[in-house]
């Protein structure tokens, strides 16, 4: 009975088939090293069987012998493209070249000026102011009589009150009303005659004479004696050396119709009044 039972257990250790489910032997080790239980027939035993057979496969194939080592062969990454770069900041604009036209710095005014103009004496002994805006405005192509001149200057036979009214009528002429008043009370200060020098220069330059009101007595370069305790206007249509020297058209005596003047003069003789540039 003994021999019996042994030759039993020896015929079924010995014919009992294994069978291994598996894709692939790489299938299996895996399956084996994450502990997994793979289907062997319907009986639990098995799994005992079937991971012993994982373990001889894994044996012959030179893969770890132990259950719980497998080795995962994790195949090479494709290579990728090379990852983009973030775009950099765009490089600051560049500034917009000058334009020379703009930048180019105002031409200097010549050193000296005349303006064309067609003198006038004036036609009665109060008709100064109308005869300095006429002589002025002649300069500039404007051609108006004096006595069209005079009522809108307010002209009486007390005269013409101030360049405040000279202004006034010459910008009513003037396309831009380019005129200004400058004051100069008292007594001329340096200030006061650099102001009048600039401005007869720029007056000029542009085409435009000035008219200046005068009181008291002034001597020209040649030494001509001027003289006015009441008031005059005269017109200023020239100069020369910068400026520090001016040209005056005087409608007081046809026979002296111009003479020249230095600038510091005229700020004295204007002093106390004012003139329109």
């Amino acid at each position: 009975m003994k021999h019996h039972l042994k030759r039993q257990l020896r015929r079924i250790a010995t014919e009992r088939p294994y069978r291994i489910i598996a894709g692939s032997a790489a299938a299996l080790v895996l399956a084996a090293g994450a502990g997994t239980a793979l289907a062997v027939g319907d009986d639990a035993p098995a799994h005992q069987e079937n991971t012993a057979s994982v373990a001889e496969l894994g044996a012959r194939l030179g893969e770890p012998a132990s259950r719980g080592e497998a080795r995962i062969v994790v195949p090479p990454a494709s290579p990728s493209a090379e990852p983009s770069k973030s775009p950099s900041a765009s490089p600051p604009a560049k500034k917009a070249a000058a334009d020379p036209d703009v930048t180019r710095a105002a031409p200097k005014p010549p050193s000296s000026k005349t303006l064309d103009y067609e003198y006038q004496a004036q036609i009665n002994y109060y008709y100064c102011g109308p005869a300095a805006v006429r002589n002025a405005l002649s300069a500039t192509g404007i051609e108006r009589s004096q006595d069209a001149l005079a009522g809108p200057l307010g002209t009486t036979e007390m005269g013409t009150n101030s360049a405040e009214d000279t202004t006034r009528v010459l910008n009513q002429q003037v396309k831009g009303n380019p005129y200004r008043t400058r004051m100069i009370p008292g007594s001329a200060s340096p200030a006061q005659m650099d102001r009048l020098q600039a401005d007869v220069v720029e007056a000029i330059s542009n085409g435009r004479g000035v008219v200046a009101n005068v009181a008291g007595t002034a001597t020209d370069t040649n030494g001509g004696w001027h003289s006015f305790p009441g008031g005059h206007y005269v017109a200023v249509i020239g100069y020369k050396d910068d400026g520090r020297t001016v040209r005056i058209a005087d409608s007081a005596d046809p026979s002296l119709p111009s003479y020249w003047l230095t600038t510091i003069d005229l700020a004295h003789w204007i002093a106390s009044r004012g003139y329109s540039a």
